[in-house]
Formats: structure tokens, sequence, C-alpha cells
């Protein structure tokens, strides 16, 4: 992964993040308090929307098992903050700073971000969040505060992608967990190619 800066102004705007992620780039804070940096990941990971997407059967059996609803939306803010974990690592670890956390608040506001949650009767036990923008769905990063309920998260979101008609999830690096779904790590350029068709054409998350 590197870092670029193609955009220069002092304060990132909402806008600016929208044309960073349709440029293949995506945003980082180095450090809590840091300013905001550009990056592009070699390879770059992305999940199927097909019949590649795979779960493995210990998952399956703990979604059969756990009594849990999903929602979409209903607790934006709660999902990116623990996402960013500000109590739990120091702050030169990290990459969700405050600025960020208040950019995709405003994407949230404007319909860009969502979230996907796993609730149950103890409340939110994790979820996911990221970015819609035509037929591609950015994925940021995922939390569980019971075993598992991230991975519930990702599953849920790919269903609702595929009956949406998006054509691309990206999950910019590839992870432990993201290897199990059968991830894709692709060069920039394929990246570009399967980007460039997904902003091509029109889908909707949150309705038809």
């Amino acid at each position: 992964m590197r870092s670029e800066s193609p955009l220069d102004e002092e304060r990132v705007t909402p806008e600016q993040v929208i044309s960073a992620y349709l440029s293949g780039f995506f945003p980082m804070a180095v450090g809590r308090g840091e300013r905001i940096e550009w990056f592009m990941a070699e390879p770059r990971t992305i999940l199927p929307l097909d019949e590649r997407f795979s779960i493995r059967r210990s998952l399956r059996k703990t979604m059969k098992r756990l009594d849990y609803q999903i929602r979409i939306d209903s607790d934006f803010e709660t999902v990116i903050r623990a996402c960013a974990r500000h109590r739990e690592v120091p702050d030169r670890e990290v990459w969700l700073s405050e600025e960020m956390i208040d950019l995709y608040m405003e994407l949230y506001h404007r319909g860009f971000a969502h979230s996907v949650e796993v609730w149950t009767a103890d409340g939110l036990v994790g979820g996911l969040y990221g970015i819609a923008l035509r037929r591609a769905f950015f994925g940021e990063s995922m939390f569980s505060r019971i075993p598992s309920a991230s991975q519930i998260a990702l599953v849920a979101l790919v269903e609702r992608l595929r009956h949406r008609g998006f054509t691309l999830l990206d999950v910019q690096m590839r992870t432990p967990h993201i290897t199990f779904f059968g991830a894709i790590d692709l060069t920039h350029q394929q990246y570009l190619e399967l980007l460039k068709d997904a902003i091509a054409g029109e889908a909707t998350f949150t309705s038809l």
C-alpha cells in the first residue's frame, strides 16, 4: 500500500472523499490528529458477488444458532466509532481520526455512507460500514463484540448488494477473515477496470 495526494486542499471535504473513491483511492489518517492521506493498495482486494463468495460451515452454524437481527443504518455513528477503537489503540495507530469520522457522518447524512448492523437481545454486537457509489460498495471497516458478528454483517452485506444489482465490493486489503470468503487480489489496473464498469451503472443501497 502506498500513499499519494491527488487532492491538495488544507481541509478535506466530503466531495473530495467521493472523488478519491471514484479514482481508485481511499482515505486514511496516520494517527488520531494527523492529516488525512490518500492511499492505493497493490494488490487491491475485492470480494466476489457471485458464486465465488463462500461462507464457511462453522459460520453457517453460528448464523443458525445465534438469535440476531440485521439492521441497516440504524446506528451509523456507533458503528463507525466502534470500528475506530480509539480507546483501545495508541494514537499513532489510529487510522480513522475524528476528522474522518466527521466526514463519514456527513456522507451518511447525504446518503452515501451506510452501516450493516447485527443486533441481539443484548444490543448492537457487530457491524460494518462503507460507501455506496453507483454499483460499487467500498467496505471500510468492521467490528465485533461477540465472535463472528462482523462476519455475519459481511454476509448480510453481500446478500444485499447482490439483490440490488451491485457489481463491485471493494475491501481494499486482504485480511485473514476476508480470505475465508473467497477474496480476490487484483492489480491496480485490473481494479480500475472493474471500478469503471461499476460506476457506469446505477444501483441503490437503501431503496428500490
